[in-house]
């Protein structure tokens, strides 16, 4: 069943997402409502080209990451060992959406847009968004970013202009945020590219008793 939203700030109930995932259209992308979509597991994902409405969607099975189980294969290790390429953390989101975007644009089905990339732009500026850039030299070559609540980090998009330099931003992000109790970065659907990193699937009910307690972790340091 897909449920169509009004102007109020709530959603309906995850649970009751069709089975690909789509649980609801319409709404916007105001920094409240996304927000309250990422505490219950639910993000946008619209084709912009296609589609005037927001399309909402919350997976009954989330595809995860547990930050201290990120695999690091040999290939990459021997990569990490020659130092080419300099991480940053949060030093140039307005960088990497945008080439996340460019290389997607012309694809079927993109949906990293001008109000998407503006709407997540005014999450960073709020601090509930935050990127990890690869550089070599002064040139950004690869990166990701996704939303910050709690310890959860709900990754959004990576990109490579070199080879491996997205596997690179994960590996350093899983790092960073494993030294700073994150509790798990969420990778919303399964990829091979990702299995092989240790992504893994956990039923949405694990999910959201994970984002509680990240949010309640928080709180109690606050």
């Amino acid at each position: 069943m897909v449920f169509k939203l009004d102007d109020s700030i709530s959603f309906p109930d995850p649970r009751l997402a069709d089975s690909d995932g789509l649980l609801a259209i319409g709404g916007d992308l105001s920094i409240d409502r996304l927000l309250l979509a990422y505490c219950h597991g639910i993000f946008p994902w619209t084709s912009f080209q296609d589609f005037v409405e927001i399309h909402w969607y919350c997976p009954h099975e989330r595809f995860v990451i547990f930050p201290d189980e990120i695999h690091v294969s040999h290939s990459m290790r021997t990569l990490m060992r020659k130092q080419i390429y300099n991480v940053t953390f949060n030093n140039d989101f307005e960088g990497v959406i945008n080439a996340c975007s460019r290389l997607r644009i012309d694809e079927r089905g993109a949906w990293l847009g001008p109000a998407m990339i503006e709407a997540y732009t005014r999450l960073h500026e709020q601090g509930f968004a935050a990127s990890m850039e690869v550089w070599r030299q002064d040139s950004l070559v690869g990166g990701l970013y996704g939303v910050c609540i709690g310890r959860c980090f709900f990754g959004e998009s990576m990109f490579s202009l070199e080879p491996n330099t997205s596997k690179l931003a994960l590996i350093c992000f899983a790092r960073f945020f494993s030294e700073n109790g994150g509790l798990l970065i969420d990778c919303q659907l399964p990829t091979e590219h990702l299995k092989s990193m240790g992504g893994r699937l956990i039923s949405y009910d694990e999910y959201m008793r994970i984002v509680n307690l990240g949010m309640e972790m928080e709180d109690e340091d606050t």
